[in-house]
């Protein structure tokens, strides 16, 4: 087994100012010990001549972290594009992150320390917009600590648990952590439905949930499977959300624009009784 402990899977598409800033955030980060493997599904070569990747890969190695960048074409989905990198995976931990996030020095040994304390599927840190820092939402703001440790959870898209998700609209998550006064050193896990940009697996885990596999199931123009893909691990091995977060979102036009196919909902379509149990 490696001895790095973390493959950082960023799969991305025609964004390289984003995809330049989401690899800086990983630069200065003081756990150390990951590399980090990207699938490009572009329409062109740019990201093999781009000179801010390049220059953000050299400092990477020069920190002993290696870059992988790999195609992935013909597009067939982002399901099959996050089982494409998990494909790739060969380290206890894989840390799914989005191509335009931005996140602060400490997050990955702050997400490690968490899934390592409670040997459970996942441990995620919610992006942060930002921009909505002076709209408060007290009605989206309800948060559910975990006392003991994170034991796994059926959650059915609809149901009460299910509205844990508002936490992580706008800057909800800041505001949470600025009023409970919490920081890096006294950090919390609470309960989630899911979370979404930045998430941090128990790589085998989240193999033996399945992982993505169900990208053959799914027509190409389609949301939701990470949601899907977490709901699954949550329901044999457990998962959490820490606060703070340490993760920003760069507000720029999401990339799957097409979202009337949703994972969750479309795989579970037409079941028989109980049609969420295989979620």
């Amino acid at each position: 087994m490696s001895e790095k402990k973390i493959d950082i899977l960023i799969p991305t598409c025609s964004r390289l100012t984003a995809l330049a800033i989401t690899l800086t955030g990983l630069c200065a980060q003081s756990f150390n010990e990951f590399d980090v493997v990207i699938s490009d599904q572009s329409d062109d070569d740019t990201i093999h001549t781009s000179k801010e990747i390049a220059a953000v890969k050299a400092v990477l190695a020069s920190h002993g972290n290696q870059l992988i960048i790999m195609t992935n074409i013909p597009k067939k989905g982002m399901a099959e594009q996050r089982q494409f990198l998990l494909n790739q995976v060969n380290k206890p931990y894989c840390l799914f992150l989005d191509d335009d996030l931005l996140i602060e020095n400490d997050m990955l040994s702050r997400l490690l320390n968490a899934i390592v304390e409670e040997k459970c599927g996942f441990v995620g840190a919610a992006p942060i917009g930002l921009s909505y820092i002076q709209d408060v939402r007290p009605h989206e703001q309800q948060i559910e600590f975990w006392v003991g440790p994170v034991k796994p959870e059926t959650i059915i898209p609809g149901d009460q648990k299910w509205k844990r998700h508002s936490l992580h609209n706008a800057a909800n998550i800041y505001h949470v952590q600025q009023e409970l006064k919490l920081s890096p050193e006294n950090q919390k896990k609470y309960k989630v439905a899911w979370v979404g940009g930045c998430v941090l697996y128990d790589s085998e885990k989240l193999k033996k949930a399945g992982g993505y596999s169900f990208w053959q199931d799914l027509p190409p123009n389609h949301c939701g499977e990470d949601v899907l893909a977490q709901l699954r691990v949550m329901k044999k091995f457990g998962g959490c959300g820490i606060i703070p977060s340490g993760v920003y979102h760069l507000e720029i036009p999401t990339m799957v624009t097409d979202r009337r196919i949703n994972a969750p909902e479309f795989l579970n379509r037409g079941r028989d009784a109980r049609p969420h149990d295989n979620v």
